[in-house]
């Protein structure tokens, strides 16, 4: 069994709290820095499939994430056309038997909530109002000096600022976010009792999205294409979004409607990273969106993110820290490389739908095309984790 470690992890996302809790539990001696001055977190929505929740379950955490947030009923996915005609319902797998539900919704804010509580558990510090400004690494060890002057020394650096991550350059990794060519629109509206599914309309070019999140709360999600736009003032957030999908109606349509100056409404342009091996450079390594951040049109960017933070926890207790290293970024990245491109190809290939592409998509869809390409994703998703845990993987 490798010795315990000084580990410190360079933000406090979604990848930076699951591998803190992953190394804690595994003995590790652990602290976060985030450059944060407030423990907050956009409020909006996020879904997480089976394998992500299979992650929250090892982290130790998945009945508090079950409590909070709406496991829909038999993972269903409900699809429409833009108008609201009905087109299909999918079915995403559940695991362990059904322990583990195929599909839960979730606010982003009490999914950390509920991370940060299991750090407090474990005892991980958490400084807040600081991030990384110089590192060095001699004789197996990481000398950082923090932004507010302290210095410190750790056996192992992660870094998990996400996508637009300011240490992943100090320690000579070289690359940089590139926009994917579509922007997304998130709401958050209250739930009428009968909506439980997991709802997708499919318009020309663009989808919008409906995902129950808690007893009472769903947000929805839209993703529009195009160039990077201008600046958009906050205060026209609603509005705006109100505009880019006027053209939707059915089940989007009452909340479109619902729209106003008050409304809890984000916007953002669609960024990618793809980190090429190595993930690591001696003790320092990359994890998270700040290596691998991907489109959400397969909605696997927190699953990844946690998966992270537990193969990592993994690896360090089968070797020593630099083949440990290795052998984590030889598991992860080609099962992120393969969710990044199969989620730029499934945008792309929406973005530029003729009518008779979308006639013929939704044919596909009626003739079940949609669940033979879940299938499919999430047959190859368990292939790749099994053969991460395997005893002779490398």
């Amino acid at each position: 069994m490798p010795a315990s470690l000084s580990i410190t992890i360079a933000g406090a996302g979604i990848a930076g709290c699951a591998a803190a809790i992953a190394l804690a539990q595994a003995g590790h001696a652990v602290q976060v820095i985030e450059r944060a001055a407030r423990w907050e977190f956009a409020s909006s929505g996020i879904f997480l499939y089976a394998n992500g929740l299979e992650s929250l379950r090892d982290l130790g955490v998945l009945p508090a994430i079950l409590r909070a947030g709406f496991a829909v009923p038999e993972g269903r996915n409900a699809y429409f056309d833009q108008s609201g005609m009905p087109l299909t319902v999918t079915h995403y797998p559940s695991r362990d038997a059904g322990r583990i539900p195929a599909i839960l919704g979730i606010r982003r804010a009490e999914l950390h909530r509920i991370l940060s509580m299991r750090m407090q558990e474990l005892g991980v510090p958490v400084t807040l109002d600081a991030s990384i400004a110089l590192l060095a690494q001699r004789g197996g060890r990481v000398s950082l000096t923090l932004s507010d002057g302290r210095a410190l020394e750790t056996d192992l650096l992660v870094i998990a600022e996400g996508l637009r991550s300011t240490t992943r350059a100090l320690a000579g990794f070289d690359v940089a976010p590139r926009y994917s060519g579509f922007t997304v629109w998130r709401s958050v509206h209250a739930r009428p009792a009968a909506l439980t599914d997991k709802i997708m309309q499919m318009g020309r070019g663009k989808r919008f999205g409906i995902m129950p999140i808690s007893d009472d709360r769903l947000y929805t999600f839209g993703t529009v294409p195009g160039p990077k736009p201008a600046h958009i003032p906050r205060a026209d957030w609603p509005a705006t979004m109100a505009g880019q999908f006027a053209e939707f109606d059915g089940p989007a349509r009452a909340f479109l409607d619902d729209l106003g100056p008050r409304s809890e409404v984000l916007f953002t342009a669609i960024e990618e990273v793809a980190l090429p091996l190595p993930w690591h450079r001696g003790r320092v390594v990359v994890i998270g969106d700040a290596a691998h951040a991907a489109t959400p049109f397969m909605g696997q960017g927190g699953a990844a993110a946690m998966a992270d933070g537990v193969a990592l926890a993994r690896h360090l207790s089968r070797a020593a820290p630099e083949p440990a290293l290795a052998a984590f970024g030889a598991e992860r990245q080609p099962i992120c490389a393969f969710v990044q491109e199969a989620s730029r190809r499934v945008g792309e290939l929406g973005a530029l739908e003729t009518d008779a592409d979308i006639a013929a998509r939704n044919a596909r869809m009626r003739g079940g095309g949609a669940q033979a390409q879940v299938d499919t994703f999430y047959a190859r998703l368990t292939e790749f984790e099994r053969r991460a845990l395997s005893p002779d993987f490398t």
